[in-house]
């Protein structure tokens, strides 16, 4: 299963894939302060009242907005479930043509926004 991973300012949006299903997903709040094990154990607790099996997690995509959780994020990642996490940002093939001046600019909630509306509705 994928555990996806969108940290917005306010809020973190957790999501659970089986295939392209959505299994399950959970909003908690963005805080710089917390620490490496304060979000795994907030994550795998989440897991466990809803009845998910973080062992059967085999990857982990994040995309932020917050630069500095992201360290603390990707030791999560390391620490609680073995796995390196795939940082959605520049650089990184989408498959979708970013058509911008500066496409370093673009954020990466907004790609992976655009990637899910693609596969989900189709491109042009």
């Amino acid at each position: 299963m994928l555990l996806v991973i969108d940290v917005g300012n306010t809020n973190i949006v957790l999501g659970i894939f089986k295939g392209k299903e959505l299994m399950d997903h959970w909003r908690v709040s963005t805080n710089r302060l917390r620490t490496t094990d304060e979000y795994g154990v907030l994550i795998r607790n989440l897991f466990y009242l809803n009845g998910v099996n973080s062992d059967e997690i085999d990857a982990i995509i994040i995309s932020s907005v917050v630069p500095p959780v992201m360290p603390t994020l990707e030791r999560m990642c390391q620490r609680y479930f073995g796995l390196t996490p795939l940082i959605i940002g520049p650089g990184v093939k989408t498959g979708m043509d970013i058509k911008y001046d500066n496409p370093r600019e673009v954020g990466a909630d907004r790609i992976v926004n655009a990637v899910a509306a693609y596969e989900k509705f189709g491109g042009p």
